[in-house]
């Protein structure tokens, strides 16, 4: 199954997955709605490639890292975790940021 449908269809009961935002060596970004509090939010897709590889613990450590950065300038972590704890694939891990600030036009 397809890594975006597969997100989708493990979080369609929180969120609205709506357009991949970017991409690059570690991870897919997605934007979203988060459905309980009514607010857009990014997705974090570890790679399935890079997660068969290095296994999650590079990813885990970047959330631990970003859980406990505070800066105006950096978007906030508000929540973690696997969509689906049932398979041993790393692609799974994602990490959830505020993204209010990428969608308003910059001044």
């Amino acid at each position: 199954m397809d890594a975006l449908l597969q997100l989708k269809e493990s979080l369609s009961d929180r969120y609205d997955i709506k357009r991949e935002i970017g991409a690059g060596g570690m991870a897919t970004v997605y934007l979203a709605q988060d459905l309980r509090h009514d607010r857009p939010v990014a997705l974090k897709l570890l790679n399935p490639e890079l997660g068969a590889v290095l296994g999650p613990e590079r990813f885990l450590a970047e959330i631990r890292v970003t859980a406990n950065l505070q800066h105006p300038n950096l978007l906030p972590l508000f929540d973690s975790g696997a969509v689906d704890r049932s398979t041993d694939r790393c692609d799974l891990v994602l990490l959830q940021l505020a993204v209010c600030r990428l969608e308003c036009p910059r001044a």
